[in-house]
């Protein structure tokens, strides 16, 4: 029996690194659960590799549908941005496991939806300064830097995964990721151990 694991942390501690190395793994094979957002593509994204890219209407007709699993709605300062999960058929917990990335909240409702014993948290950790800087260093590359977006995503990091969340949501291991090889061969032995 198959697992999702959901693999969370403030913006730019590294989750999709880690996310992709994962996926290279073969001592633990995972497939991806691919989200979706209504948040504009990024420069070296990809249609159907980070997210799928929709709009408010496209999320509307998936919610409609009853096939949303999960979302989140950010009040961004360029409009409302959705990150949601899609239940479909891409998704077999009796033959496989998958990795994903989310926040508590994300973790919450897919644990609420498949059961606590089919989802597995990954909590990602790094200094706040190192994080804020990779961010700079990131949003420096884009066509159109949105450093307004950037400042907002780090403040909301702070609501995001506050104690009190981190507590409701019982995430009582974190990995932390300083030095990105040691990081990743902790979560993949982490991962062998519970995905037996």
């Amino acid at each position: 029996m198959g697992k999702i694991v959901c693999l969370m942390g403030k913006s730019s501690s590294g989750k999709d690194t880690i996310y992709k190395r994962l996926l290279t793994q073969k001592s633990v094979p995972l497939k991806t659960i691919v989200p979706y957002t209504t948040r504009p593509i990024r420069v070296g994204e990809q249609e159907g590799v980070e997210y799928h890219f929709t709009d408010e209407a496209g999320f509307q007709k998936l919610f409609a549908q009853g096939v949303v699993v999960e979302d989140r709605a950010y009040d961004t300062c360029y409009g409302v941005w959705r990150y949601f999960t899609v239940a479909d058929e891409e998704i077999d917990l009796s033959e496989y496991s998958y990795v994903m990335i989310g926040t508590p909240e994300a973790y919450l409702q897919l644990r609420n939806f498949y059961g606590t014993d089919k989802v597995l948290p990954i909590m990602i950790e790094l200094d706040d300064g190192v994080r804020l800087q990779r961010a700079l260093d990131r949003e420096k590359a884009q066509d159109h830097p949105k450093y307004e977006e950037l400042c907002r995503r780090y403040l909301a990091d702070v609501q995001d995964f506050s104690e009190e969340k981190l507590s409701l949501a019982n995430i009582d291991r974190a990995f932390y990721n300083d030095q990105l090889d040691s990081c990743i061969n902790e979560i993949t032995d982490y991962l062998q151990e519970h995905l037996q």
